[in-house]
């Protein structure tokens, strides 16, 4: 890994991880094409789950006051399962099915997006905790679709900003865990996680501040422009 990437994967976790601690998701948004452009489609993914599961740690800890473990305990299980299957699903898969697959997941996704909220609840939270793990498990992201699901919990900023990062956390350590086991993390990401960690700390705590910083108005814009970045970014309109 030469020092310009390895200074880009900085600067990225870095913006990943005060996103993603500010509207409380987001990090996979920046992370999954980052990585899958410098190290390959499938060691990105692999190298995302483990680097976002780090971060959900360090969430979970700056907002653990404001996890909702009652009311979130259905999306974790759901999306832990959905999470497994997709997971096991990319390390069967060839690489260009993988490929193929951020393509339509995010059309999946931008369907998703353009719903209006009454009508997703139609379609139900456990649906969409089971879709969105499926796809994160198997594309890198679940595009919009846990942030929908979260939503529909009916949580304030800070309780929705913790129940993501212990829903997020089950998730990318299940995926992580598949993806060592299928031989897709090296031991070159366990010292690149730890070159990262005090990065992912500040990061995490600038993101916490933030969240405290913007009214609600301003907190529903910030996590409404994080789900249509999913859609524009899974379409291959943004980078």
């Amino acid at each position: 890994m030469t020092p310009e990437i390895l200074l880009l994967i900085v600067a990225g976790t870095a913006a990943a991880c005060t996103l993603s601690a500010s509207a409380g998701l987001g990090g996979s948004l920046v992370l999954v094409p980052l990585l899958a452009l410098t190290l390959g489609t499938k060691e990105g993914v692999a190298l995302a789950a483990l680097l976002l599961a780090a971060n959900n740690l360090v969430k979970l800890f700056a907002y653990r006051r404001s996890v909702p473990w009652r009311k979130s305990v259905v999306v974790l299980v759901l999306v832990v399962l959905g999470s497994a299957i997709g997971a096991w699903l990319l390390v069967l898969a060839p690489e260009s099915w993988v490929s193929a697959a951020v393509v339509v997941s995010i059309l999946g996704a931008l369907f998703a997006e353009r719903l209006r909220l009454p009508r997703v609840q139609k379609v139900g939270m456990p649906v969409l905790a089971l879709a969105s793990g499926a796809t994160s498990g198997f594309s890198g992201t679940s595009g919009p679709l846990k942030g929908v699901a979260l939503r529909l919990l009916r949580l304030d900023r800070g309780h929705l900003v913790g129940a993501a990062s212990v829903v997020s956390l089950a998730g990318d350590a299940t995926k992580a865990g598949i993806y060592a086991e299928a031989g897709l993390l090296s031991a070159q990401s366990l010292v690149l996680l730890g070159t990262l960690f005090p990065v992912m700390i500040a990061s995490t705590f600038l993101g916490r501040y933030l969240n405290a910083k913007v009214g609600e108005k301003g907190y529903s814009v910030l996590f409404w422009v994080v789900m249509g970045g999913y859609s524009l970014r899974l379409l291959g309109v943004a980078p």
